[in-house]
């Protein structure tokens, strides 16, 4: 079937088509229906079946012998180890592990906090609550003890699984005493924390609640999988919210088995056993889904990668770690990709290492700039596939499906609605705008499954922040236009499109043609306050690493670009050279605080913020063009 004949498949009988995709995983007692709708706002899916996401995971490729196959390869340059671990080694470690939390008291629906760096046991500690139905809510490594505290207290979980510190490059992050700190802040105290000591740094453990994770797994006996309720939650994953506080975004145990095992051949093109690499960190939703649950739940290997795109060692790594594990398809934020290009723009390390196995690469996280795409086709000389999804979601809401066929792909979009998204594009009012038009992408109820069916102990928060504004609509909070072909444009986020004397403008049409200029590595583009015409563009803009750039030649010439490109409309004429954006640790820009530093508004420091010292630079950088004085 071609994607045409999949997309109307679904459309003209949505029940059919979700059932038939849930053949896919094994089930304890089948669902007599696929969707259940409780209301207006709330609906699930395959409510009624008994399922274990473990058991489909891990167990089932093992009973079918197939226990010698590697399920993960852990490859962390930072200490310079690779480990292997089969199906039959990962289901062994995980059954223990589940026992041995059982043991303790933790059950269906406990929660459990998982608060570890990229290695092969925060896996292992993901799949061991879904053995036995635990709730886990995984917490990204190092996160500050007071954004790890406000989580304790929202999800009150039963125990904290831990390590002791994180490797970043040239230091170690000490874990413990962030967590010890948590504790302490924390109203809800857990009953206890297992703690995995590493090596390069022992934390000091609390006697009576801290465990050794090795002598806990030992003591454990291995556990079977406990069934669970089709919508009985998977996790609980935390992102940001408008008002500081988290929001527990919960993810349905069937409904997101069935649709990431769909996605790993039908979007991917992976076949079992092949080795697929998503290049980001369980903390996040990519780790969650394609790190973690899709590729094992599918039948890959998965790489489990505790490095950087560059400085571990270099801008080689990633070409490095394709070669060495026979790498098929590789997942990554489009940061990444511009880090590699800036410090490396001709791609002359490439030549070190041999990636002909490499079939694919997909981009998300943010806007894949054409740019951006361009040199990776150039380069690596195989489809560079952008698509769009959120923490929400669980999955992509859009993107081409290239293991159904060799799609187009359009520069500057991230392809297609998936089977489940019916997705529309309306103005302030609410109304379907033309196609080609700029509007609030949005997508008509029900979300298909694998999608939150509501936040964690917040529903009237879910219908507010989600479905309030548009009814009939999940508001995804993107701005963008979908063309006659229906390719969906994503340019920003609704904060982020700016009105110049009454034009609305995206700031990421901005960003894509500075970022053609081919001495940008990347950059960004915020909208200041005008008392003149609402409010103006600036740019910020990090240079690739050559020798003998002339930043001001530059500057004006990317001005040049944008009137020449986009129209004097956009009164686009200050930029300034910065040396990197402040991004998130998954890689997103800081755009709506770099605003408000602009506009001389307080803000709080961002919990996920990479590195703070940017945000420095950026107000140094603003202050010389007469922005940030107060």
């Amino acid at each position: 079937m071609s994607y045409k004949e999949i997309y109307a498949s679904w459309k003209s009988d949505p029940e059919t088509f979700w059932m038939e995709l849930a053949e896919g995983v094994d089930w304890d007692r089948k669902p007599s229906r696929a969707l259940f709708r409780e209301s207006e706002h709330y609906c699930n899916w395959y409510s009624d079946g008994l399922t274990n996401t473990c058991w489909n995971a891990v167990d089932r490729h093992v009973a079918a012998g197939r226990g010698d196959q590697l399920a993960l390869i852990h490859d962390s340059p930072v200490t310079d180890s690779v480990t292997r671990v089969t199906y039959g080694e990962l289901h062994d470690r995980v059954a223990r592990l589940a026992g041995a939390l059982q043991r303790q008291g933790v059950g269906v629906g406990d929660r459990v906090i998982i608060y570890m760096p990229m290695i092969p046991e925060a896996v292992m500690a993901m799949l061991a609550c879904a053995r036995i139905g635990a709730i886990h809510s995984v917490v990204f490594g190092g996160f500050a003890a007071n954004e790890l505290a406000v989580r304790i207290d929202d999800a009150r979980p039963k125990c904290v699984l831990s390590a002791s510190c994180g490797i970043e490059p040239g230091r170690i992050v000490e874990y413990k005493p962030l967590l010890d700190e948590a504790i302490e802040t924390a109203s809800c105290k857990p009953q206890f924390t297992v703690v995995l000591q590493r090596e390069m740094s022992k934390g000091q453990m609390t006697e009576g609640r801290d465990l050794d994770w090795n002598e806990f797994v030992n003591a454990g006996q291995p556990c079977d999988c406990v069934p669970v309720a089709g919508d009985h939650p998977a996790y609980i994953l935390y992102t940001s919210g408008t008002t500081g506080q988290p929001k527990g975004v919960i993810r349905p145990t069937a409904g997101h088995m069935v649709v990431l095992h769909w996605t790993m051949k039908n979007f991917f093109d992976m076949d079992p056993g092949e080795v697929f690499w998503a290049a980001s960190d369980v903390g996040w939703v990519v780790g969650h889904s394609y790190i973690c649950y899709a590729p094992l739940l599918h039948g890959n290997t998965s790489i489990v990668y505790e490095g950087k795109p560059v400085g571990t060692p270099d801008a080689a790594a990633f070409w490095r770690v394709i070669s060495d594990h026979d790498v098929k398809a590789l997942f990554t934020a489009p940061t990444a990709f511009r880090a590699i290009k800036r410090v490396d723009p001709d791609a002359k390390l490439l030549a070190r290492h041999d990636i002909s196995c490499l079939r694919i690469l997909f981009l998300a996280g943010e806007r894949a700039d054409p740019d951006t795409i361009q040199w990776a086709e150039h380069h690596l000389g195989i489809p560079v596939v952008d698509h769009w999804w959120q923490t929400e979601t669980g999955w992509p809401i859009a993107g081409l499906l290239m293991g159904v066929e060799a799609a187009k792909v359009k520069y500057g979009s991230c392809g297609m609605a998936m089977p489940g998204y019916d997705i529309r594009v309306l103005d302030e009012a609410g109304h379907e705008v033309e196609r080609g038009e700029l509007g609030t992408i949005a997508i008509k109820l029900p979300l298909p499954p694998g999608n939150l069916p509501t936040l964690w102990n917040a529903d009237s928060r879910f219908v507010s922040s989600y479905l309030e504004e548009f009814p009939g609509f999940y508001n995804t909070g993107d701005s963008g236009y979908v063309d006659e072909d229906g390719y969906v444009f994503v340019m920003a986020r609704t904060d982020d499109v700016i009105n110049v004397a009454g034009h609305r403008l995206s700031t990421g049409l901005l960003e894509e043609v500075v970022a053609s200029h081919r001495d940008v590595a990347e950059c960004a583009v915020i909208g200041v306050h005008d008392d003149l015409k609402g409010q103006l563009p600036v740019g910020f803009i990090c240079l690739n690493a050559v020798e003998g750039l002339d930043s001001g030649e530059v500057v004006a010439e990317c001005v040049q670009l944008v009137r020449k490109q986009v129209g004097p409309v956009a009164a686009f004429r200050q930029a300034v050279v910065v040396p990197r954006l402040p991004k998130t640790r998954s890689g997103k820009v800081l755009r709506s605080t770099m605003a408000r530093i602009a506009d001389g508004e307080e803000f709080k420091m961002p919990a996920t913020i990479d590195d703070p010292s940017t945000l420095d630079s950026i107000a140094t950088a603003l202050r010389t063009i007469g922005y940030a004085q107060q």
